[in-house]
């Protein structure tokens, strides 16, 4: 029987992965550095902190999974791009895939990002786009990343690396662009933004995990790009969420001063995602907005 270890099962992506791999037959074994509710009891949850290598062998070792679906990683809005714990990260994921071979595993999928690109370049593609080391987060990736290809050259493992782009949907941060629209809106405050002019790629929360699920059930090698593959302009998608709530007052676009040196357009090539692995989202910009719409509401 295929038997699933998920890291961070219960952060965001985690969340959206656990009833679809069920449904796929898998075993699922699901750690969380919280304590999580067992129940339903189809989960097999396992209060684990990954960055003690103790904890990491122990699980491993009680598991014995075939698949390791690895999303754990420092998330903290606001913190995680340049906080230190980056670095043990690497050592923490290292120590975990190293393990899972130790007792028998055979495919590994890692969440990587899009923060690994050097955006100057625009168009992100897995192979030839230059990275970027910039940031602990972007540069702790791009290790991580390097060392787990030539880990699994080594042993023999199977792996892939699906770097995410911009998400949105449920049960996202209350700080992050999407939801702190809707909230200004709801609440009748004014909504305060740079000037919008900047093209960024989002896709669906539930569309990205799905597509961890299709990489992990593929025997495709290396890096994916994890997106939609079509550009938006975050004054448009602002302007979209202000239509569907009936939103009809002045939006204050300049009024957060934008970042300095930040790339004004980044979009991922999505070839591999939808030619190898073969995968096609299931929401689109206006279905997966009225979902959020919908999920705050609620």
């Amino acid at each position: 029987m295929k038997k699933v270890l998920i890291t961070g099962a219960n952060g965001w992506i985690g969340r959206n992965v656990l009833q679809p791999l069920l449904e796929k037959g898998y075993e699922v074994h699901a750690t969380s550095t919280k304590v999580v509710d067992s129940s339903p009891t189809q989960y097999n949850w396992y209060h684990v902190n990954l960055l003690h290598f103790q904890d990491i062998k122990e699980v491993m070792k009680q598991v014995r999974p075939t698949h390791l679906l690895h999303l754990a990683w420092e998330a903290t809005p606001g913190q995680y791009w340049m906080s230190k714990v980056n670095y043990r990260w690497v050592q923490s994921s290292i120590e975990l895939i190293s393990h899972f071979v130790d007792y028998g595993g055979q495919r590994v999928v890692v969440a990587g990002t899009c923060a690994e690109y050097d955006w100057n370049y625009g168009y992100l593609t897995e192979e030839t786009t230059p990275c970027s080391y910039k940031t602990p987060y972007a540069a702790s990736k791009n290790a991580l990343r390097a060392l787990v290809h030539s880990f699994s050259e080594l042993v023999g493992l199977s792996y892939s690396w699906g770097r995410v782009f911009f998400l949105y949907g449920p049960n996202e941060h209350p700080r992050r662009l999407v939801p702190s629209v809707i909230s200004s809106i709801r609440q009748k405050e004014e909504i305060l933004c740079t000037h919008g002019e900047q093209y960024r790629d989002f896709l669906h929360v539930k569309d990205v995990a799905n597509a961890f699920i299709a990489l992990l059930e593929s025997d495709i090698q290396g890096t994916v790009n994890i997106a939609s593959g079509q550009p938006v302009q975050v004054k448009e998608l602002i302007l979209k969420i202000a239509n569907k709530l009936g939103y009809d007052q002045p939006i204050q676009f300049g009024a957060i001063p934008y970042p300095e040196n930040e790339s004004y357009f980044m979009v991922a090539n999505t070839e591999r995602l939808k030619r190898i692995v073969r995968f096609s989202p299931e929401y689109t910009l206006d279905s997966g907005l009225e979902d959020s719409i919908r999920w705050w509401k609620e």
